[in-house]
């Protein structure tokens, strides 16, 4: 009912906070909400706006639409970065690293199909939307961190972009030794839930890099933009599109989410904001049991054993 209510009585606030001087980062902004977030953030002047995208020539065609419907050129920059690649991520991280600032990152890339495949070891939609934006976001936190130190005067935000769906979804799998190998075993993934799963476990993973990061440093929050209209879930069948055809928010109104994430004080540090306000009891209950607690923490030794073995050292960035 609350989705429901959230679906067609509830339209988030039109984004008028200035981003002046900043630095953006947003993945996934080729289409969809990525996109009309980065057009926000630019209308709203930032100085660099940094368009994370696999697709490179999708990219351009962005940056050349937000160009022509901002009036603000040489603003917007398109980086290339590959969430299924380890490689790609970490040769992006790299290049972050080198930016004077980086005021607020909008990790907002992720892939939803009911087709199984594999990628570095493990089943895509967990490789993509929960081991390497998290590996990404390890990567740009010291970036984040070193730009709170040049200008106290401002506090960085690292926002991720989640769902509601995460509440629909049984997580029994948490009390397996390796949960995310577990489930990535062709005889015992749920295509069907796969996307609900890998935002359960981004939110879990979330909520823990939040409790090891001091919000003074770096605001790190996650934002629920509701069911809208994008090219996710383009891999859907039939009843999803009829679905979209009554539910859907229009790409716009969900953007709006993804700039209030971005925009958010502390008081947003570790919470789950919806409709661009920070609301916690909207979190499933699986989430805020001790049950959750636990998977949590086991989800993020996995994680760490992931990515010490990319990357030896990535932990200390916490």
């Amino acid at each position: 009912m609350a989705f429901l209510y959230s679906q067609f009585f509830v339209t988030p606030t039109y984004p008028t906070q200035s981003f002046a001087d900043q630095t953006v980062l947003i993945t996934g902004a080729n289409v969809g909400l990525g996109l009309e977030a980065a057009r926000h953030i630019t209308r709203l002047g930032a100085a660099r706006v940094i368009l994370g995208v696999r697709n490179v020539t999708a990219g351009k065609e962005a940056k050349e639409d937000i160009e022509k419907s901002t009036g603000r050129p040489g603003i917007c920059e398109v980086w290339e970065v590959d969430l299924a690649s380890h490689a790609s991520v970490l040769a992006f991280g790299e290049r972050i690293s080198k930016l004077p600032q980086l005021d607020v990152a909008i990790l907002n890339a992720a892939v939803a199909t009911a087709q199984f495949s594999t990628a570095e070891g493990y089943e895509q939609t967990l490789t993509v939307n929960v081991i390497n934006t998290l590996f990404l976001s390890l990567l740009i936190l010291p970036t984040l961190k070193a730009t709170r130190t040049k200008n106290p005067s401002r506090t960085p935000r690292l926002t991720f972009v989640v769902s509601e769906v995460h509440a629909w979804v049984d997580f029994p799998e948490w009390k397996e030794d390796q949960p995310m190998e577990f489930v990535s075993d062709q005889t015992k993934a749920k295509m069907d839930e796969r996307y609900p799963l890998s935002k359960l476990l981004e939110v879990l993973l979330v909520q823990e890099l939040a409790g090891r990061v001091r919000g003074s440093e770096v605001v790190i929050n996650m934002i629920n933009p509701g069911f809208c209209h994008s090219q996710l879930g383009r891999e859907a069948g039939l009843k999803f599109k009829l679905m979209k055809m009554v539910l859907a928010r229009s790409t716009e109104v969900g953007s709006r989410t993804l700039v209030a994430g971005g925009a958010a004080g502390l008081e947003s540090h570790g919470s789950y904001m919806t409709d661009g306000h920070v609301e916690n009891t909207a979190l499933s209950p699986f989430v805020r049991s001790e049950e959750g607690r636990q998977a949590r923490e086991k989800l993020w030794a996995e994680l760490s054993s992931i990515l010490e073995g990319v990357h030896p050292g990535i932990m200390q960035n916490v």
